[in-house]
């Protein structure tokens, strides 16, 4: 019997659709499966909507199980939890799309202890969690986190369990003050930001945020790249007191396994730890929506606009309640 599917499909800036497609039976060492709730990954996936991933990054951008090509048109995303036929719970890096064929190394179960809505917090989590190995932070350190997105508050969430760390998040949004405390962090906003920070991780995708980030680094201070600024080119001082200060800017991107755990953990591996630290009910405040699947060519444009954080989309009855 032939097998469909209904998937997300971008076809212009700000544009998209549902379409139908066919899928191919799982072959022995593939996995059917029907998705539960899907992530939109609002910083990507906002270049990706509006056809922003510079021609340059094209490969290096393609999603493990995407469909089309940059730009457009393209299936996009990476959040997706499923179940399998027997009943048990994966998270699958795959766009939205109702259900979809995926090879069963690519399918990491999901802890009971981790409801299926927050659990498509997988991916960003994964992220802060290559951030944080590749900041490397010590106990007691002065850590700032700029930007209190989706990355940016996770990845303050892990830093704030370094024993003895004193951690800001910085936003120029006021109301994402109560979010930091409840992940056991301070707030302030840009103009408030302190200084003589050892660690900082810019996480904000924007040039002031780095700037900033610039501005309060002490000296021999470290500064994480979390951002991507697609096709854009921030202008930073790296004049002034850049070199006196001997500053060290670090790039973390996802793609690869930060150095220090690069022959210690497998893609997988650190999938799977990015899953079993989600067991933490106050992740839950980071979860907006949700939005049925089949609203999404009506809601994205909405979903991506700035200031979001993780937008749940659900695919039927008990999407959301596994």
């Amino acid at each position: 019997m032939q097998l469909t599917a209904r998937a997300f499909w971008s076809l212009g800036a700000g544009r998209g659709e549902i379409r139908e497609e066919r899928l191919d039976p799982p072959a022995e060492n593939e996995r059917l499966v029907r998705t539960l709730a899907t992530g939109v990954s609002r910083g990507t996936e906002a270049l990706v909507f509006a056809g922003r991933v510079p021609a340059s990054q094209h490969a290096a951008m393609r999603a493990p199980l995407m469909g089309g090509s940059f730009p457009f048109p393209v299936k996009y995303g990476y959040s997706a939890v499923g179940v399998l036929a027997g009943g048990e719970r994966v998270f699958v890096l795959h766009p939205h799309q109702d259900r979809f064929v995926a090879p069963a190394s690519m399918c990491i179960p999901v802890p009971d202890t981790v409801p299926t809505s927050r659990a498509v917090l997988a991916a960003n989590m994964e992220t802060a969690l290559n951030v944080t190995w590749d900041a490397a932070p010590l106990p007691g350190e002065r850590i700032m986190v700029i930007g209190a997105g989706t990355v940016g508050l996770l990845a303050a969430s892990l830093l704030a369990r370094i024993p003895g760390a004193s951690v800001t998040v910085v936003d120029s949004n006021p109301t994402r003050a109560s979010l930091a405390h409840h992940l056991g962090c301070a707030f302030a906003t840009p103009d408030a930001a302190p200084g003589e920070q050892e660690l900082l991780v810019h996480a904000s995708g924007t040039e002031a945020g780095l700037r900033l980030a610039l501005s309060r680094a002490v000296f021999e201070a470290r500064i994480v790249e979390a951002s991507w600024f697609g096709d854009s080119a921030p202008a930073l001082p790296l004049g002034e007191a850049f070199h006196a200060r001997r500053l060290r800017l670090i790039s973390s991107q996802v793609g690869a396994v930060a150095p220090v755990m690069r022959h210690r953990r497998s893609h997988a591996e650190r999938l799977a730890l990015a899953l079993g630290l989600l067991t933490n009910p106050a992740y839950d405040a980071l979860l907006q929506g949700p939005t049925r699947f089949e609203m999404l060519p009506i809601a994205m444009p909405r979903i991506l606009a700035p200031g979001g954080l993780c937008h749940v989309i659900a695919y039927g009855a008990d999407a959301c309640t596994a």
